[in-house]
């Protein structure tokens, strides 16, 4: 699984893939912070962190697709993941080296964020006049969602060798269980299955993870997310090697 994974952070930062994944992320969620009227956030007269917030998970839900539409499509196309499987490797260590190093690029192209963390420190009045608790508890949302785009991701990628085709159900899949489900559940005709519904919605944990106040059940459900789409991912790739 080591080995994966520095082949798979190593492929990713020899190349643009790293560099143009971060500017992109970067540059979008900044233009919408800070210039665009409708979501700048000195026009909105208060320190918080809302808008980066409630705009980031929708740049990830096509951002973290672009990363893993290759990981396992192109392999497949190249023909080398039966060179892999063929060696002393389990497909679990395949499949979590190729997911930790994607998690770890969507995790370090968040990192510098946290400037505009620093940013809204600054510009409280007074200085420090923001809701720490809440700031941090939506980080930690975001950490997990993307853990769950690209579990996502890495099967939509084990389904194709075509890393179009990856991508754009990657996004699908990934839109559908972040917004899609809490959007069916408010129709009127589901009655009391309505909040059960909405509540596996991943909007709904993680709104409930950015108002400050980490409950192990969301943590747990994201995580149990996760891993069954790299169960799913597992057992796409084992197929294979009967």
């Amino acid at each position: 699984m080591l080995a994966i994974f520095r082949k798979e952070i190593n492929s990713f930062f020899s190349s643009l893939t790293a560099y143009i994944v971060m500017a992109v992320f970067l540059t979008a969620v900044g233009l919408l912070m800070w210039v665009f009227p409708d979501t700048n956030i000195l026009n909105y007269g208060y320190a918080d962190l809302g808008t980066f917030f409630n705009l980031t998970p929708f740049v990830l839900l096509f951002l973290i697709p672009a990363i893993t539409m290759r990981a396992l499509a192109e392999e497949v196309r190249n023909g080398t993941i039966e060179l892999l499987l063929t060696k002393p490797l389990s497909t679990w260590g395949l499949i979590l080296g190729k997911f930790w190093a994607s998690w770890a690029l969507a995790l370090v192209t968040l990192l510098p964020t946290l400037l505009y963390y620093y940013s809204i420190y600054q510009l409280g009045n007074p200085v420090g006049n923001v809701d720490s608790a809440q700031i941090f508890g939506s980080y930690i949302g975001l950490a997990l969602l993307s853990a769950v785009f690209v579990a996502v991701g890495l099967w939509t990628s084990s389904l194709s060798d075509n890393q179009i085709v990856a991508f754009v159900l990657g996004v699908f899949i990934s839109f559908l269980l972040y917004n899609g489900i809490g959007a069916v559940a408010k129709l009127d005709f589901w009655g009391s299955l309505a909040y059960p519904l909405s509540w596996i919605s991943l909007d709904e944990q993680y709104a409930d993870l950015g108002r400050g106040l980490i409950d192990s059940r969301n943590v747990i459900y994201l995580f149990s997310v996760t891993l069954l789409f790299l169960w799913l991912t597992q057992s796409r790739v084992a197929a294979r090697r009967k």
